[in-house]
């Protein structure tokens, strides 16, 4: 099963994502929005950023 993003709304009324395994276990959180719409758009650009990222150690 593919993961997925989940948008939601958090106890201060802002609107956050998390990138969810297929599994069901949370890899990623995002910040907070003043919008859905604006948390949508930050889902968009992991997916965008993400897309062919190589892995680098530090």
């Amino acid at each position: 099963m593919a993961g997925k993003f989940e948008v939601y709304e958090d106890k201060a009324g802002k609107f956050r994502f998390r990138l969810k395994a297929g599994n069901g276990q949370v890899v990623a959180t995002g910040e907070d929005y003043e919008t859905k719409a604006a948390a949508i758009k930050g889902c968009e650009a992991v997916q965008r950023a993400a897309e062919g990222a190589s892995v680098v150690e530090v």
